[in-house]
């Protein structure tokens, strides 16, 4: 009796099942095997590290001249425009006296009764003259003939010194009723000039225009009155300066601005497309005040002046008041180990990176000692040349194959 083999017993079988075992397993491979995810990379640098605070500010003129009016006038009708160039001497404003203030009819009254009774005055004082030099004349004849008899010897000398004395009285007579006749002339036009500015010509302009002279070079900044009107004294009239001499105001949160010191270097953009204007702080002012944020929020913030050394001619049109974004350096760091600041990951209290390596991510830890809103300056994990992944998610871990975007 022949014993009858298995069919799984002979050597072709078995390669088969082989084969299709190995099919098996490459297909599980391919279907589990971690799949490479594209990430965006950056490299590690070597260079300055600058640790800074970045606000918005303002540009301000360093010397402002306000021309103000010297006293109570009518101004006329300014003709310099805001813009305008002035030099120191020119004429900015002119002012004329002011009109008369209206009266009532019984003031007006009042006046030419005035009028009327210092009038009577002097013609009273012209009758004390004509008096007193009718004295005058007696008194010297009587002392010119008391002169000739004395010569004679028919008067005594005392006689002749009372006829001088006399004529000497008179003549001090005239001379008071002279000046009393001067007072009543003085009084007279007085009244008269009263009652004249009462009631003024129709159409008569004032004369005698004030002219008021800019102090320096510089620029119409603002005029404060575009049209003819009366002004009081001390009334600011237009602002004039010079917009090339200018300064920046930053006001920077009471937080921060411990870390700015006089001297900081300053990086200043207008945001027109023009190169940034280089400035050095000079004054840090010791008094906050509130600002509400566009978020709503209250903040203490503290105005730090900076100096703007020379203005180039590309930003001649900058003015008072225009916009800037300031860049102030608070330290700085030669040949630091940068990188991106979004490459860090929090560790727990430490920071950790991911290092792209033979098409890896490799969790790495590493030591900073300082940062910024881009770069963090790194002394020990990584060097210069490495390539980190940016942004790395929950979905990365340490030996993850990644492909680079």
């Amino acid at each position: 009796m022949n014993e009858q083999k298995s069919p799984w017993k002979t050597p072709r079988r078995w390669a088969i099942v082989g084969l299709a075992l190995l099919a098996a397993a490459a297909l599980l491979y391919a279907v589990y095997r971690p799949r490479p995810i594209t990430v965006e990379v950056a490299q590690v640098t070597s260079g300055k590290f600058e640790q800074v605070v970045e606000e918005d500010g303002q540009l301000r003129l360093k010397n402002r001249y306000v021309i103000t009016a010297p006293t109570l006038a009518q101004l006329q009708r300014p003709t310099l425009k805001v813009g305008d160039a002035v030099q120191a001497g020119d004429v900015v404003a002119r002012l004329a006296p002011a009109a008369p203030q209206l009266i009532d009819a019984r003031t007006r009254t009042v006046l030419q009764q005035r009028v009327g009774s210092a009038d009577a005055a002097r013609r009273a004082a012209a009758a004390q003259v004509q008096r007193a030099q009718t004295a005058l004349a007696q008194a010297t004849l009587e002392a010119g003939r008391s002169d000739q008899l004395a010569q004679r010897g028919f008067i005594a000398p005392s006689a002749r010194d009372q006829s001088d004395l006399a004529r000497r009285s008179a003549q001090q007579a005239l001379t008071a009723a002279q000046a009393e006749q001067a007072m009543a002339d003085f009084a007279v036009a007085e009244a008269r000039a009263a009652l004249a500015q009462a009631v003024p010509t129709a159409g008569e302009r004032p004369a005698g225009l004030w002219e008021i002279k800019s102090p320096v070079n510089g620029q119409v900044l603002k005029l404060h009155l575009d049209s003819a009107a009366p002004v009081t004294a001390g009334q600011s009239l237009l602002e004039i300066g010079d917009t090339a001499a200018m300064e920046a105001v930053i006001d920077v949160l009471s937080g921060e601005v411990r870390q700015v010191l006089p001297g900081a270097a300053v990086l200043l953009t207008t945001g027109s497309g023009a190169a940034p204007l280089p400035g050095t702080v000079t004054r840090v002012e010791p008094v906050a005040f509130t600002k509400v944020s566009a978020l709503g929020i209250e903040e203490q913030r503290v105005n730090v002046v900076v100096a703007l050394p020379t203005v180039p001619s590309d930003a001649a049109r900058l003015g008072d008041g225009f916009r800037v974004d300031a860049r102030i350096t608070v330290s700085s760091q030669a040949d630091a180990v940068l990188v991106p600041s979004a490459a860090l990951v929090r560790d727990g209290e430490r920071w950790r990176v991911f290092v792209v390596d033979a098409g890896k991510a490799r969790a790495r830890a590493v030591q900073i000692h300082d940062r910024n809103a881009d770069m963090a300056w790194v002394k020990d994990g990584v060097k210069a040349g490495e390539t980190v992944l940016l942004y790395p998610g929950s979905t990365i871990a340490d030996g993850q194959p990644v492909r680079t975007r």
